[in-house]
């Protein structure tokens, strides 16, 4: 089996069961997935899937956890300067990907760990079963 399989679908699903158990009410899982299972680039057929898989487990566990006010949500970044990201691209892709969101540039980390934050405070508390894109306009 592919790893991307394992990583991707097993991980978040099994830690979701497990991590189910010990939340208190009101607690938070969030996921991550990705802009790529909209954008359906070539040769990203495998991750795109496995990704689409996380977004439909975080709306099943929405109904599994929602008696216990236990949020669930996804965030899907698009294009964010990472090393995962740059790594295997040429400066000229790199280029090419800053220039697709309508803000023009890549995502940085902390833009997407704001989103993250704010899906585990208070002030998210209604917000449930829904992916979240932080792709700076990238539609």
């Amino acid at each position: 089996m592919d790893p991307a399989f394992i990583l991707n679908i097993y991980c978040p699903y099994f830690a979701m069961k497990k991590v189910a158990n010990y939340l208190s009410n009101g607690g938070r899982i969030i996921n991550f997935s990705t802009k790529i299972t909209e954008l359906l680039l070539p040769s990203y057929s495998l991750y795109a899937a496995t990704k689409g898989a996380v977004e439909q487990m975080t709306r099943v566990f929405v109904k599994e956890l929602g008696s216990k006010k236990i949020t669930v949500n996804a965030v899907a970044p698009g294009p964010t300067e990472t090393e995962f990201f740059t790594t295997g691209k040429t400066e000229e892709q790199i280029q090419a990907y800053s220039k697709m969101p309508a803000l023009q540039r890549l995502g940085q980390p902390n833009d997407i760990a704001k989103v993250v934050a704010f899906l585990c405070s208070d002030d998210s508390e209604w917000i449930s079963g829904q992916t979240i894109f932080a792709n700076g306009g990238l539609v």
